[in-house]
Order: structure tokens, then sequence, then C-alpha cells
């Protein structure tokens, strides 16, 4: 199956391809004319400006170490805005441990607090994944497990660790609650250990692109997870958090078939709509035209185009634009044109080519894309979640409201 080859490390992970991306140190982007790459690697995480700094000159395609810096500082400033002004949507706090009690249960199993280890589920650059089950409730976590001094020397930047890429990702998942986003728990922090901890919802399903026939998932499943996708990511949007890296590797299934957008490492915050960026974060495979060319772009129309780039991989089988090596992968995104096999229904047709636009002022929205008819379909419009932090923008006696605000049916 086209999948198992290029994606069976990452399912090995269960949830947690997160940290299935490893920052490779590289100067320019581009590589050596003859130069070669396997395609396992266009496959994962490209983060330039994020590459592994060496102690040398970095020669970054999208801008040097001081933008990078800059907006790293904006976004924790942006994001303890919100968080003194209130503006998150967690009914409930993410929990916050200073305590790290490492001991065993009556079976000789490791825990950490009251977390059972299970078993080790993934691993990266940065530390590992371990399922537990709580003794608690009895449920089951995936735990990322960090040990902050060797993130506070892993240089991804001349001013930049990567402790900063942890607690920014941290910082953003405080802040959300919908069903179409992973899920943060508890975070665990000890300051009189070396150990960090992010405790987040297992999501015990398949990976979105792992099953189903060679060709694709079929159109009715692709269409109910696409749905998902967009419903998380618009969500993200309205809260004006560009994720970054869209690809079937970050969005895991439940075993009730509902799509979750994890994997916020590369993730950035914004003030308001201007979403403009220079770096380039992300999968090679799944970067938008304008972020090969090495200009400033916005991030939302960056993030629409790995949507479809996504639902290409989920309808056909394989990828829109990819080439032997890094050059001609970026190549192929910029200049190639979108081929779409014939005999497939007009209407998913038209909506791949509005997704996979080359210019992204002519790329469909989200928005658009959720109004789309082959979309919609059968179901009708995508359900809006309307959050805590938005929950007052709507009376609560509107028809079709949860009693607690949750979900609002669409007028339109």
């Amino acid at each position: 199956m086209f999948w198992k080859n290029h994606i069976g490390r990452a399912s090995e992970m269960g949830c947690c391809s997160c940290f299935g991306f490893i920052r490779k140190p590289k100067g320019d982007l581009r590589p050596a004319p003859g130069s070669r790459f396997s395609q396992e690697f266009l496959l994962e995480d490209d983060d330039v400006d994020g590459a592994l700094y060496n102690g040398e000159e970095t020669n970054l395609l999208h801008g040097g170490d001081g933008e990078l810096h800059n907006r790293s500082k904006r976004s924790e400033e942006i994001l303890m805005l919100r968080f003194r002004s209130g503006k998150i949507c967690r009914e409930v706090p993410v929990k916050e441990t200073h305590q790290l009690i490492r001991s065993e249960d009556e079976n000789g199993n490791k825990m950490i607090n009251e977390y059972v280890r299970v078993c080790k589920i993934g691993s990266g650059s940065y530390g590992k994944v371990v399922l537990y089950q709580s003794s608690v409730d009895g449920k089951r976590y995936a735990i990322k497990a960090f040990h902050k001094s060797h993130l506070s020397k892993l240089r991804v930047a001349p001013s930049e660790t990567a402790m900063t890429d942890v607690l920014r990702e941290v910082s953003i998942m405080k802040i959300l609650d919908h069903p179409n986003i992973v899920n943060l728990i508890e975070v665990i922090d000890d300051p009189n250990t070396d150990h960090f901890y992010m405790v987040l919802e297992y999501v015990e399903g398949r990976w979105v692109c792992e099953s189903g026939p060679r060709g694709g998932l079929g159109e009715s499943i692709a269409r109910k997870y696409l749905r998902d996708i967009v419903a998380g990511l618009m969500y993200l949007h309205d809260h004006n958090i560009v994720h970054g890296d869209i690809k079937p590797d970050n969005l895991l299934v439940t075993s009730t078939g509902t799509v979750k957008i994890g994997d916020f490492s590369v993730s950035q915050v914004f003030e308001d709509d201007n979403d403009e960026l220079r770096r380039s974060p992300g999968t090679p495979v799944f970067t938008a035209p304008e972020c090969c060319l090495g200009l400033t772009y916005h991030g939302k129309a960056a993030d629409t185009w790995a949507v479809g780039v996504t639902l290409y991989c989920m309808v056909l089988g394989q990828y829109p634009f990819l080439g032997d090596t890094l050059q001609d992968t970026y190549d192929k995104i910029v200049n190639n044109a979108l081929l779409i096999p014939e005999g497939i229904n007009p209407q998913l047709k038209n909506l791949l080519e509005g997704l996979l636009c080359k210019d992204p002022k002519q790329r469909l929205t989200l928005e658009a894309v959720a109004q789309h008819p082959w979309v919609l379909g059968n179901e009708g419009p995508i359900p809006q979640f309307i959050c805590r932090c938005k929950r007052e923008s709507f009376p609560q006696e509107e028809s079709g409201n949860r009693v607690n605000g949750d979900y609002m049916t669409s007028a339109n």
C-alpha cells in the first residue's frame, strides 16, 4: 500500500506523530545540483528557520534569526495577553503539576505520579512519547517526555532553543478546546528535576490515510474526514492561529471516526488577521507554492493548500507534487499543473482545483470549502462550533444551540 511505505514509522507511533519530525541541520534549503534526498525526507517537517544551529552563520531561505526571534516573542506576548484577558476557550484549565514522583506499581511498572507506564509509542529529536494509564480514572494518555537540559542546549537558531518551541506549543494548546483538536490534559514540570511532561489525550485510532484500498479512502470517508479537518482548522484560524504543518501524519482518527488535529510544534499565533510570515516550517511535499519561492506569505492560505494536498492524498492515494529531490519537489509545486484523473467526480475535481490553486489570492478559503457542494454532500453544513471565548456573541436561545452553547446549526 502506498501509505505503508511512507508513513509506516509514523503509524507505529500511535497518536504521537508530533515526534515524527527531525530537524536536520542545513544552510541553503535548496540542494546542490545532482544531490538527492530520500523521499522520506520530503515527507518530514522541514522547518528551515528552526534548523539545528551549529554555531556557523545560517543561510536561511525565508528570513534570518532576527525575524524568527521577533515572531517567537510576539507569539509569547499575544498568548500571555489572551490569558490575562481571559480569552481562552477551555472550560477546564490544563492541570499544572509542579511535583514529580517517579515510582513503580505492585507489578513493577514504572509510574509518573498517578500514571502507570504501558509502552513507548514514539520518539524523535526532542524526546519520546509513552502510553500511560491513569491509576485514578483508568484512562490512557499519551505523554510527551522531555529533558529540559537537552531542550535548552538544542539550538534551533542563534538566539532560540528547542525549549522555545515546546513552551510555545504548550501555551497554544492551553487555550484550545475543540472536538477536532487533540486535547492537552496536564503539564508536569518539577523545578527540582530535569523532566518535563505533556499529558495528552490518547487517540486510539488509525491514521487518516493508513487504511483503505489502494488508490484512496473513497469519497464518503474522505468527505467525513475533510469536514472534521476543516472544522478544526477554521476554529484555529478564527483564533488567529496558523497550524503550519497540516498533513495526514498530524490528523488522528478516533475509534468513532472523528478526526483530531495534533502537533502544534511549528504553529504560530497572531494578534489579528494579519498572518504574514517569512519562515516556512512544515513538510516539503505539503508546502504551498508561495512558501517555496521564499516570499512573504499568509499562513492561513498556506494551511489551506496543505488541506488540499491532504484531500488529494485521501481520495487518490498519492501526492499531487512529489519529486526525487527537495529542489525537484519545490519546482513541481511551483510550476507543474495539477493532474486529476479523468472520471473523477466533477464537484470533487472543482474542490481540489480550488484548494490547490497556486495563486493564494485565488485559492479557496476555508469558509468557501465549508460551503462547497462536495463537502456539503448529503450531510449539509458543517456544524458551527461556538467556543467559550466567542460564546457571549451568540444568544443562548439561538435555535440549534446546545444547552451549554457548544454548537449552533448554520443558518445558511
